[in-house]
């Protein structure tokens, strides 16, 4: 078998509004285009984090989500290694970035596992695990 019209690593595509870098993004539909966009809640499937900032419709450097590598996320609160970062609530201020999963009850999308301390506004490194679900009750 063979595919064609394939390629490994990073992508280039429109973003749908301003995008920071180091932010989680998901694709969506646009008049039958691949465009970024920030999640619009906490369990949405986030494959992307932008590799720089961009205002809307300027294409974007997007790198997928890979256990094979690390990647640097922006995280609202704090961590320390080994914490299980999840998606944040979007609430337009912390879209598309991680925290540390809460003790709060509820259900969040998890992106990876912390491999440093971090602190509030930094890009900290995290190893993507394989997106899932985690319910916390």
């Amino acid at each position: 078998m063979s595919q064609t019209n394939t390629q490994p690593g990073a992508i280039s595509l429109a973003a749908s509004e301003d995008l920071a870098a180091n932010r989680l993004v998901s694709l969506i539909n646009a008049s039958g285009a691949a465009v970024a966009a920030l999640p619009n809640t906490n369990s949405d499937e986030v494959p992307f984090v932008t590799e720089e900032s961009v205002a809307s419709d300027e294409r974007v450097t997007l790198i997928p989500l890979h256990p094979a590598q690390n990647v640097r996320v922006t995280l609202s609160g704090t961590c320390v290694p080994s914490d299980q970062l999840v998606l944040a609530t979007p609430n337009g201020t912390v879209d598309g970035m991680v925290v540390k999963l809460p003790a709060t009850p509820g259900t969040y999308r998890l992106i990876g596992i912390a491999e440093e301390a971090g602190v509030d506004g930094q890009a900290v490194l995290l190893r993507p695990v394989g997106q899932r679900l985690l319910t916390v009750t």
